[in-house]
Order: C-alpha cells, then sequence, then structure tokens
C-alpha cells in the first residue's frame, strides 16, 4: 500500500549529514525483512521516507513505506558481502543481475541525455523530443516545462516522451495527468499504446471502480500511483479533500490555458497541484489571453522566479520554461515530411440567397442594422442585431431559435438596476424601457414571419451543401467521411435530420425519437455541449476514428474544436457557418489537420451571399453587404494565409482567445471598420511582447542532435533481455509455466502471474475485459505483447480502423512496460541477500564490478558511476565500467561460465580492498560532479536573487516578507539538489580469470 501521508520537506538543517538516502535498487533490511528501494525522499519530521518492495519470502511482492526515524533501515555494508557461485549456464544469472541493477538505477541529476527516445511506438521526430530536452537541461533545476506547439504537432507524444523520461530517473513514479472529459481516454490510450505507461482513469466509471478497489475513505491519489482525471473532476469534493495530503513526481494539465483567471476554482486547483509537485507540464496551443498578468500567472505556476513584474517581462527570462513550435518552424516542417500530408486550400463556396431569404436580409439591414449610422436600429441593444445576423447566417432554424429566444427574454419582467456612479449612468425610465421593448417584440415578430416563409427548399446554404457533399462522394457506398461544423445546435440538428435522406442514406426508426439521425443506421452522428453527455462525446469520436464503423457525417458544434482527434479517416471538412474568429478556425481546421494524417485536408466554407446593398466602404468605394463576404470570407482567407507564413493565426489579432476576438470585431463592427481595419487596430493595440512570444516558433536548437544518455547494458536489446530473463524466473520453461506462445508475426503471449495483474490494473476495466487479460471464472486471463514495432504499429493501425475498438490487441513493450518491471523486479531477487555473483570472465586478474551513487538531499541520485576495480592488494586501479569494457571482459551470452569459482576464500578477501578502492576513486570525482551541479544551480540561484530585488523594486509586492518567504523557498530548493552525504557502495560482481594462466586473486 502507498501511504496516504507524506510529510513536508524538511530545510537542509533538519537533513542528517551522515546520509544521503537510500539508492534506489539497494537491498535494506527492516524488520528483519528484505526489502528492495524503489524511492526514496526526505521528510520534515521522520527522517528519510522509503518506498520498497519485499524481497524475503514473507513480504515478497509486497509494497510498503517506511520511515528510518521510525524503523530501523539497514544498509547491507558493502564490505561484508557474500561472494557466491552462479552454476547457470552462461552465468545467465549474474548476467541479469548486473542488467537488472543497471535497468533500476536512476539516472543522475547530472545525466541531461535521453535515454529511450528509441523505445517508443512512435515516428523518430527530432521536435518531439525538444520539450524532454528543454525539461531535462541543465537550464532547469525542477523539470517544468509550458509546452505551447501549435494544434496538431503531437503536444501529447512529448509529453509521453517527458513522462518516461522522468520515470526512469525516478521522478515520475506518482503521475498525476489532468485534462478535459472529452480527451481524457484519448490521452489515456496514447499513454498506453505508444509509451506502455498506464494510467488509473478516475472518471464516472473510474470512481465506481476505485471505490470497490480500496478502504472506504482512503486517498485514492495514495492508492494510486499514476492517475489520469478531468479538471472539472478534480475539483468535486470527492477528491478536493485528498489533494492537500498528496504529493506528486509529476502533474500534467492539457489544455493549461483554462487555469489562468485568478479567483476561478480552476485556478486555485492548478495553483495547489503546482505546490505539490517536483515536475509540471502544462500543455496548450493557446497558452494565453493577450493579457500580461494573465500569462504570467501560467508561468508563475512553473517557477515563481521567473516574473518578477507581471505586467512587464521579456520573453528571453521564460527561455528556460517554454517551447512552441509551428509546422512552418524549419526543424518541425523537415521532421514531419511524410507523416503529415500538406494542407490543403481553404476553399469558400458561395451560396447566393433566394428570394425568401433575401426579404430577411433587406429586413436586417434595414431595421435593425442599418446601412446608414444615423439611423437606429429597432433594438437599443446594440448586439442583438448582429446576434440576429450571425443566426441568420447560418440556418433559418437557428434564426428562428434566436428570435424565440429573445421574445422571451424581452416578456420577462425587467429587473431594475441601480445607477453605475462609476459609469455615471441613470436608471432608465420603465415606461421609456417598456416603449422599447414592445417595439423590438413588434420587429421580432415581422422578422420572424419573413424567416417562416423559408423552407429547407428554399436554404441556399443547404443546396450548396448537398452538391459539394455529392461532388466529395459521400453517400451510401462510399467510405468518404466529413466533418460539418456549425455554432449552433438547432442548425446541427436540423442537418442531421434532412442531410442523410437527401444523400439517398436508408432510413429506418430510430431507437431514440429526440435523436432521428440515429435512424440512418449510424451513418450520421451529432456531437455539441448541450445534448452529448462526456460518455457520449467520447463514443462518438471513437465511432469516426473506426474504419469500420459505418459513421460517414459528423455534425458537430465547436466542443469538438479543442484536443480532438477526428483525421484518423477523415481528410474532408465543411464549415457550414463561419466563426467570426481567426483561432476558432484555425482550432477547428486542426481537427483533421494534425500530425499522422495521410491525405492532404481539404476545407470548404459555405458563404451565403445577397445582392442588397448596406454600406459603402471608404476607402475602396465599393459596396458592402451584409452577409458572410462582411466577415467569414475574409476571416477564411486570413485564417489560411497566417498558416502558410506564420504558421498559426493565433497572433493575427493580439487577443489570443477566441471569445474575446469575437467580441472585439463585433464592437468594430458596431463602429462601422471593417474587418481588416479591426485586425490592424486590433494587432496595433496588443502587447507587443506577447505577439514576441508566439514568434518564438523555434529558433535553431543549439545542438541539432538531442544528447543521449549513456548507460552500460549487457544485452544486445530489450527483447534479449526479456527472452533470458523469462527463462531464468521461470525456469525450465516459461512455455508451460506461464502457457506461452510466441508467434510468427512477433506476438508473445502468455498467462500473467497474478503479481503482474496486480500492476496491470491501472489500465481501464474496459481493456482488460476486451482483451481478456484479467482471468475469469471458465478461463484465466492472457497477455499479449511484443518487441516489434512493425507489429505493434500496424495492430495499433488495424484498431483504429476495423475494430469496434481504438484499444489494440497487443501491447508494445517499452523498456518502463509493467511487464518488464516485474521481470526485474523477479531478476534482482535472483541473487541473495548481500550476495555477489562470481563470473569467469576474460580478465587477466580478478576485477570488482562496483556502483557507486552519491545522493541529494531529497535521495534523488547526483553521481552514478560504474567501476571496474582491479590488481588488488597491491597495485589497485579503477576504470569506468562501459559497455566496451564489459565486452572486453567477455561478459556476454556466449562466455563459457563455471559452476564453481577458482579460488573463492581468496577473492572474499580482496572484497573490503576493493570496496575502499572504489570509494577512494568516487571521492576523486566528486568534486568534478559538484561542478558541473554547481553549474545548474548558479544561474538558478541567480535568477532567485534577481526576482527578489525586482519584485520587490516594483512595488507592486507589498508583501516583503511574502517575497522573501518565495525566495528562501526556492534556495532551500537549490540546496536540496546538492549532493549530501557519504557515498551508497554496492558489489555487484566480481569477474574472475576464466584460465588458469589468467592467475589467482592472491
Amino acid at each position: 500500500m502507498w501511504d496516504a501521508w507524506e510529510p513536508d520537506e524538511p530545510s537542509p538543517e533538519q537533513q542528517s549529514p551522515a546520509t544521503s538516502g537510500y539508492a534506489a535498487g539497494a537491498q535494506v533490511e527492516i524488520r528483519d525483512e528484505l526489502w528492495l528501494v524503489r524511492k526514496c525522499r526526505s521528510t520534515a519530521r521522520d527522517g528519510w521516507m522509503v518506498e520498497v518492495t519485499g524481497i524475503s519470502s514473507f513480504v515478497r511482492g509486497v509494497e510498503a513505506v517506511f520511515y528510518d526515524k521510525l524503523d530501523l533501515v539497514s544498509v547491507l555494508d558493502p564490505h561484508e558481502t557474500q561472494l557466491v557461485a552462479d552454476d547457470s549456464a552462461n552465468h545467465r544469472r549474474a548476467r541479469l543481475f548486473l542488467e537488472a541493477i543497471m535497468r533500476k538505477t536512476f539516472l543522475p541529476q547530472t545525466e541531461h541525455g535521453l535515454a529511450l527516445a528509441d523505445n517508443f511506438l512512435m515516428d523518430q521526430q527530432v521536435h518531439q523530443l525538444r520539450p524532454a530536452e528543454l525539461a531535462l537541461s541543465m537550464k532547469n533545476p525542477r523539470p517544468r516545462i509550458l509546452i505551447a506547439d501549435v494544434v496538431g504537432l503531437g503536444k501529447t507524444l512529448e509529453i509521453g516522451v517527458l513522462l518516461a523520461e522522468l520515470i526512469r530517473r525516478g521522478r515520475g513514479e506518482k503521475i498525476l495527468v489532468v485534462t478535459p472529459q472529452h480527451v481524457l481516454e484519448q490521452f489515456q490510450r496514447e499513454l498506453w499504446t505508444r509509451f506502455a505507461i498506464p494510467l488509473v482513469r478516475l472518471d464516472s466509471t473510474g470512481i465506481q471502480r476505485v471505490q470497490q478497489d480500496i478502504p472506504a475513505g482512503r486517498n485514492p491519489f495514495a492508492y494510486f500511483k499514476r492517475a489520469i482525471i478531468s479538471v472539472d473532476t478534480l475539483k468535486s469534493d470527492v477528491y478536493a479533500h485528498h489533494l492537500e495530503h498528496t504529493e506528486w513526481d509529476a502533474v500534467v494539465i492539457d489544455e493549461s490555458h483554462n487555469l489562468v483567471n485568478q479567483g476561478t476554482k480552476n485556478n486555485a486547483l492548478a495553483r495547489l497541484l503546482a505546490r505539490k509537485t517536483d515536475a509540471l507540464v502544462l500543455a496548450s496551443a493557446t497558452p494565453h489571453n493577450g493579457d500580461a498578468s494573465s500569462f504570467a500567472e501560467l508561468v508563475k505556476m512553473l517557477d515563481e522566479a521567473a516574473i518578477a513584474n507581471p505586467n512587464r517581462y521579456e520573453v528571453k527570462d521564460l527561455d528556460h520554461l517554454y517551447i512552441r513550435r509551428t509546422k512552418t518552424t524549419a526543424e518541425v516542417r523537415e521532421s514531419l515530411k511524410g507523416a503529415w500530408a500538406d494542407r490543403g486550400p481553404s476553399q469558400p463556396l458561395r451560396a447566393p440567397a433566394g428570394e425568401k431569404e433575401l426579404a430577411v436580409f433587406h429586413e436586417l439591414a434595414t431595421r435593425w442594422i442599418p446601412g446608414d449610422p444615423d439611423q437606429p436600429s429597432v433594438s437599443r441593444h446594440q448586439l442583438v442585431p448582429y446576434q440576429l445576423l450571425k443566426s441568420f447566417l447560418s440556418s433559418h432554424r437557428a434564426l428562428r431559435a434566436s428570435i424565440k429566444t429573445r421574445i422571451a427574454t424581452l416578456d420577462k419582467p425587467p429587473v431594475e438596476k441601480p445607477a453605475d456612479k462609476k459609469k455615471q449612468t441613470r436608471p432608465v425610465d420603465p415606461k421609456v424601457r417598456e416603449a422599447e421593448a414592445k417595439r423590438e417584440r413588434a420587429a421580432l415578430v415581422e422578422l420572424q414571419q419573413l424567416n417562416e416563409q423559408i423552407q429547407d427548399s428554399d436554404s441556399a446554404k443547404l443546396t450548396a451543401l448537398l452538391a459539394e457533399l455529392r461532388e466529395m462522394g459521400v453517400g451510401p457506398g462510399s467510405d468518404t467521411r466529413v466533418v460539418v461544423f456549425s455554432e449552433r445546435i438547432p442548425t446541427l440538428r436540423w442537418l442531421a435530420e434532412t442531410v442523410p435522406a437527401a444523400l439517398g442514406f436508408p432510413s429506418g426508426t430510430s431507437p431514440d425519437e429526440s435523436k432521428p439521425w440515429l435512424g440512418f443506421g449510424g451513418a450520421v452522428q451529432v456531437m455539441h455541449g448541450e445534448a452529448s453527455s462526456d460518455e457520449e462525446q467520447r463514443d462518438i469520436v471513437e465511432k469516426f476514428g473506426l474504419r469500420d464503423d459505418p459513421v460517414r457525417i459528423l455534425f458537430t458544434g465547436d466542443v469538438a474544436s479543442e484536443g480532438v482527434n477526428l483525421h484518423q479517416q477523415c481528410h474532408l471538412l465543411v464549415h457550414y457557418d463561419l466563426p467570426w474568429s481567426l483561432i476558432r478556425i484555425e482550432q477547428r481546421n486542426g481537427r483533421i489537420d494534425r500530425y499522422g494524417q495521410a491525405y492532404p485536408p481539404q476545407f470548404r466554407a459555405l458563404v451565403l451571399t445577397s445582392d442588397i446593398p448596406w454600406r459603402t466602404d471608404e476607402a475602396s468605394g465599393q459596396p458592402r453587404t451584409l452577409d458572410d463576404r462582411l466577415v467569414g470570407e475574409k476571416l477564411l482567407g486570413r485564417e489560411e494565409e497566417a498558416h502558410k507564413i506564420e504558421g498559426s493565426a493565433e497572433a493575427v489579432t493580439g487577443l489570443y482567445r477566441a471569445k474575446e476576438e469575437e467580441n472585439r470585431l463585433t464592437q468594430d463592427l458596431i463602429a462601422g471598420r471593417t474587418v481588416e481595419e479591426s485586425i490592424k487596430q486590433s494587432q496595433q493595440g496588443g502587447a507587443a511582447f506577447l505577439a514576441g512570444l508566439l514568434g518564438q516558433v523555434g529558433a535553431v536548437p543549439e545542438h541539432p542532435e538531442v544528447p543521449r544518455a549513456v548507460v552500460p547494458t549487457l544485452f544486445r536489446s530489450t527483447a534479449d533481455y526479456f527472452d533470458e530473463a523469462l527463462r531464468q524466473v521461470c525456469h525450465p520453461n516459461p512455455e508451460d509455466q506461464l502457457s506461452l506462445r510466441r508467434d510468427d508475426d512477433g506476438t508473445i503471449a502468455f498467462e500473467p502471474p497474478r503479481d503482474l495483474l496486480y500492476r496491470l490494473k491501472a489500465l481501464p476495466k474496459s481493456y482488460l475485459d476486451e482483451q481478456r487479460i484479467m482471468p475469469r471464472k471458465t478461463e484465466p486471463g492472457r497477455l499479449r505483447v511484443t518487441f516489434s514495432k512493425d507489429l505493434a504499429d500496424a495492430r495499433l493501425k488495424a484498431a483504429r480502423e476495423t475494430s469496434k475498438s481504438q484499444w489494440p490487441n497487443v501491447s508494445y513493450v517499452t523498456d518502463v512496460h509493467p511487464v518488464l518491471d516485474w521481470l526485474t523486479d523477479k531478476v534482482l531477487v535472483e541473487i541473495g541477500r548481500h550476495q555477489a555473483p562470481v563470473l569467469a570472465a576474460a580478465v587477466d586478474r580478478p576485477t570488482f564490478l562496483v556502483q557507486g551513487i552519491y545522493s541529494n538531499g531529497q535521495g534523488r541520485p547526483t553521481i552514478v558511476e560504474w567501476m571496474a576495480v582491479s590488481g588488488l592488494p597491491e597495485e589497485p586501479n579503477t576504470v569506468e565500467l562501459t559497455e566496451e569494457a564489459l565486452e572486453r571482459y567477455g561478459v556476454g551470452p556466449s562466455m563459457p561460465g563455471r559452476a564453481t569459482p577458482r579460488d573463492l576464500p581468496g577473492l572474499t578477501a580482496l572484497v573490503p580492498a576493493a570496496i575502499d578502492e572504489a570509494k577512494r576513486h568516487l571521492g576523486t570525482l566528486e568534486e568534478h560532479y559538484r561542478q558541473r551541479i554547481e553549474k545548474t544551480l548558479a544561474p538558478y540561484r541567480k535568477r532567485v536573487t534577481h526576482w527578489k530585488q525586482d519584485a520587490l523594486s516594483a512595488g507592486l509586492r507589498p508583501d516583503k516578507q511574502g517575497v522573501g518567504q518565495a525566495a528562501s523557498d526556492r534556495m532551500r530548493l537549490a540546496k536540496s539538489l546538492e549532493t549530501k552525504g557519504e557515498p551508497m557502495l554496492r558489489l555487484l560482481a566480481v569477474l574472475e580469470p576464466h584460465t588458469a594462466e589468467g592467475g589467482t586473486a592472491r
């Protein structure tokens, strides 16, 4: 069990200088039982908190947490290590033991290269490795980053790479991922299928499962190490009281732009999570709303000492926390060749209004939005006429609904509001207000009468849509799929009821009378926030991504414009109506224009036109009309232009939020400005530095190649290690013990034992049941894995295209896969307590393989050295234990092996001298590594000092004590990252000459 309470981190003075914790992979004795250390960190009152897994027979496989001030935690003295023979073929047991220790040893703080980048089910795209490179670089004492790549570049993959690297460093044991509800399963599936990182889903379905699996009242975040949850669920009372008592290694918050508004629950939640985690990953394609202080609030969660004045700061101050690229960035463009089809055109389809539609246009242009600015509108509310116009540009059905809503509003008794002293306004005379409402209501009735004359056959846009869909090939017997967007729910419902039949889809009885489109055999799906639950939205998106599903047309609102993948089986998109927002148009287009799109995305937009003159453009002298050419068509073209030149449309207006963009544009239209004038004025009024921020679209990286970590290994591949380890722990025959079968295509299928099933319970129950992984009453469970990327990729594509589920039926084994973790733990206990094996190897004299680890004040390794000590006792010599050295020593699958060492007593006598020599050698390296660590921490300390000075001098932080406390906290953080105490040394194995000529230990 995981302990539900974790004490706060102590100050350096509270930490014992005598020790630097307990290294992961070390064997310790607690309560007369042997345990394997998984993780260790210092606490304020109870010493080191040590998370362990049982090794000795009574506690084998048990997970526990101990505190070394409450329990005696004994690290076994390396000088007293017992040497043992290894009689396994080719010293397989000893080789696996060495490899397991190498895999279990966390990468040190001084290692900034990536260790696992080549081991995931994804194409090798350099730009997708850059966020992990930045987060783990010397620029960051803690891995904290805002990934702000534009829509479609693969932020989920970038997050997966970083999380896996954190796990390899021991900084990802406890992970919390927070996403919008509608992308929760999509995110969970990506992390499992591509990276083998299982996350417990805590949505409405997951909550029920949690309640069944853990005792009542227990903290679920203490029980499950890694979880994924929606932001709305996390805010609920079910979890709120648990958050203060939980610490995470890493927290990921997707769509993090929703967190910046101070005083909201979202903001308070994000602030809390930022305090409760070491690593923090924020992701957003639209990272700010154009307000400097709002963006500063987001940055503050990553590093409070990054911005002193939230109203004024420079982009260069954030380069250690922030990365943003677009499709036009040179490195991105180069790496995406063949992985993302070039975008097709955004083509407006003009639909001239018919006679009945022109009558409505005429009414709007003469009485509601008069062409003569001196002529008043029938509504005293300036926005109402434009709301009616936008409704009509969507459809006559949408206008009908808007008129009905507005009449209902006018019929409500007016609510008296006191005069606004700041604006110096006076209450409106009730009689005047009543007269205005009566006049507007009468005008609405007349507008409604004109609108009611329009039949479906009179709709020019509907006629144009049907013609275009037929041109695209959408219809019965065709595999072509299309996404149709509309802002208006009445429009979506109406299209779903009329378009399928018009295209010839066979109709039938709908199982739900409120959803007549379900009667078309699943060929049509409708998704919008008002009627579609989170679970329904998830199911609809999944259906649309399956090739064998009958769905051909998805009518959707802008609920699908953020974070949803619609590109797997579709490259055609139609805007039935156009938002008055460049950002929203781009977000819509990004649903099919994204990484992995195989065909050039094609975009169409229905543009309703009229020939009724409205106003004259003062600049050109040309007449302007009150139709889709006024705004929508112009924005469609501007978004396409921005995509080609800047790579993103977000910085065009300088507003960065769709709603603000739309409101500003509407107000400018009311003031008589054109769309072009509105955009220009908005750009000039926007904060220059924020435009620059979005302009940082991927400067040339310092190093073309992403640095890679160097970790010794004894096996050519992870698959070889898996095969030999399985034969060792399931001796003599895993085929019999696990009913294991290997297929020619690379599939490995076996019955997972109980202790492995426990590790897999984080996966969705639906997935475990669907793949028959968990045992049933009548049959055992069955797990299918593979090391073949080609097979795994083919099965993933097949799951998306030809099955009823998007979960593949074979799991790709990465280096962080639960199966590999389970197997490595098994291998580690093959060598007994406080023992080291003796191997016959190609050495001239006995060679002692020793691991040395220094740790910091948080219990994480700062230095990890693999050493080979020889020449004992007269001429001790220590060299680095590299892969080349291991190969030179002949440590590998073809080594001859020897069941009985030639001189076990002589080798045993040299053990203390070998440990002392390794410690001496490690001490000579300490200063070098100390300087490397200081090189990382010194710039951070300098930033904190400048931040404190600037924050106080800016006069924006009256709470001087608070500023000082924040600075002190960060200085303590830096101090805790320095190397502490004595090193931990461990004798791993001894290499004895395999020939008599090689000499003896004496």
